[in-house]
């Protein structure tokens, strides 16, 4: 058992294993990825749903009656493919698992796919239950950033 511990932790290249990422930093990979432009949602909307369903880690599995993977926990039923979830939409074309989960792209790409159906990021169940925008206001981004995201902007100011 040990043996396998060692290989795992050491001999396996580092892309084998996930992320986990700060907060600011995974603050700036979805600004540069296209996800503070979103209308209707904030940074600090993203950031915390990431904190509130991952701890900002790509390797986070959540098992429900379906499965939940990586950053954003994309969901095996609807939007990604595991090979184990019977009757698997796949809507967002991606593998659940490995590459596609651990380079956010994916993640966030499949993201922005989940948000423009009706129930937006009502899809994510923490949505309704976070506190808007304080994760990303300890960041220092500049309020030009923030200001893309359309609303929110107001309360995220006045916390």
């Amino acid at each position: 058992m040990k043996a396998l511990i060692f290989l795992e932790l050491f001999l396996l290249p580092p892309a084998a294993h996930g992320k986990v990422y700060e907060r600011c930093e995974l603050a700036a990979a979805m600004k540069r990825l296209g996800l503070a432009s979103i209308p209707g949602y904030t940074l600090g909307d993203w950031v915390c749903t990431a904190k509130y369903e991952s701890n900002f880690n790509t390797d986070a599995i959540n098992y429900n009656r379906s499965t939940d993977y990586g950053i954003l926990q994309i969901n095996s039923r609807w939007w990604c493919k595991d090979g184990k979830t019977p009757r698997a939409k796949n809507a967002c074309k991606i593998q659940c698992r490995g590459d596609a989960m651990k380079d956010i792209t994916a993640a966030i790409n499949c993201a922005k796919r989940i948000v423009r159906d009706p129930q937006g990021m009502n899809a994510w169940y923490v949505f309704n239950h976070l506190k808007v925008g304080v994760m990303v206001k300890e960041c220092r981004i500049r309020l030009s950033l923030l200001k893309e995201s359309h609303i929110k902007t107001e309360k995220l100011l006045s916390t």
